[in-house]
Parts: structure tokens; sequence; C-alpha cells
């Protein structure tokens, strides 16, 4: 059974994901190529190193400390996925917040997990005010069909900051619903 819940500051650190499977191995890749997008092979394994584990308990605790959103799957009080949003509207008449990570532990890709952590994500970002996600997103193919399926498309304004950053990501958007 999974349990999903936000996280405190306070609870995020190394030891959280000592149960977290990173891994991902990538065959093909969406490349924008003289303005069309294409799929290219570029085979390689993403998996974090112990300084990227550091990097993201930072990230993420400031997140939590500005007023963002981080909210986690358990599998028996297992960290199994996470999603981060950044507080702070952006891209003018875009409304956007930034999705900043959104990550399911290999073991458990397939069930599920995403797709709610994606929809928490949204639900608050619309209580936010925003009119927007903005996702600066993996080009695997198996994750951009992720995002395609939860109806994410092309951003309408790259955010410079993100392309500079991660120049291979897709710029992607995804208009919130306010019920």
């Amino acid at each position: 059974m999974i349990q999903y819940r936000r996280l405190k500051e306070d609870e995020i650190s190394r030891a959280l994901f000592s149960g977290f499977i990173r891994r991902q191995t990538v065959t093909d890749c969406w490349r924008k190529i003289d303005g069309e997008w294409v799929v290219r092979p570029d085979p390689f394994v993403d998996d974090w190193k112990e300084e990227e584990y550091e990097f993201l308990v930072t990230c993420l605790r400031q997140t939590v400390a500005s007023g963002g959103f981080v909210y986690a799957a358990f599998c028996q009080g297992v960290l199994k996925g996470f999603v981060s949003v950044e507080p702070g509207i952006f891209g003018g008449e875009q409304r956007y917040l930034d999705l900043s990570s959104i990550h399911v532990s290999e073991d458990m890709r397939g069930s599920g997990i995403g797709r709610a952590l994606f929809l928490a994500a949204r639900e608050w970002a619309a209580e936010q005010g925003a009119e927007k996600l903005y996702i600066s997103a993996h080009s695997a193919v198996e994750t951009q069909a992720f995002y395609r399926a939860m109806g994410c498309v092309e951003a309408q304004v790259y955010q410079k900051e993100h392309v500079e950053k991660e120049p291979y990501d897709c710029q992607l958007e995804c208009v919130l619903g306010h019920e």
C-alpha cells in the first residue's frame, strides 16, 4: 500500500533516500533539430552519485523552507517517489510555477506513483494561483511519454535559466484546471 504525504524540512536528509533507486537506463531521447522534434539514439544510464543526493537534499530542504511543495510516496515506510514545486509565480502572463523535480524509484515505476505525485503538484500549484506548471524535463522517450500522458505540451515560453542548465531537456508546460 502506497502512502502519500507532504514532507517537512527537518525530515529531508540523505537517509530518507536509502531505499530509493534513481537508476534509469535510457536508449532513445527526443532532440529538437532544425526546429523539429525527432527521436535519436543516445544510450546511457542515469543514476545519482553521492554528491548529487547531497545536492538534492539541500534543494528539497530549500524548497520547503521557502514555502514550496515537496510531496512524497512511501511503501512500507520507504521513500519510493517525490515531487517538488518551487514557490513564486514567474513567466508573466504564463503564470508558471516550476515543477523542479519528480522521480519514482526504479522498482516502483509503472505503479501509478508518478501520476499521483504529478496530480498533487498540479493541485498545489493551482491553489497558489498559477495557471501552468513549467517543467524542464529529461528528454528520454519514456520520460516524455509520461509527461505527454499527463497533458504536458511544449512550453510556449522557454525559461532561459532552465535551458542553460540542462540544454538537452525538453521544456514543457501543463495548463492547470481551476475548478
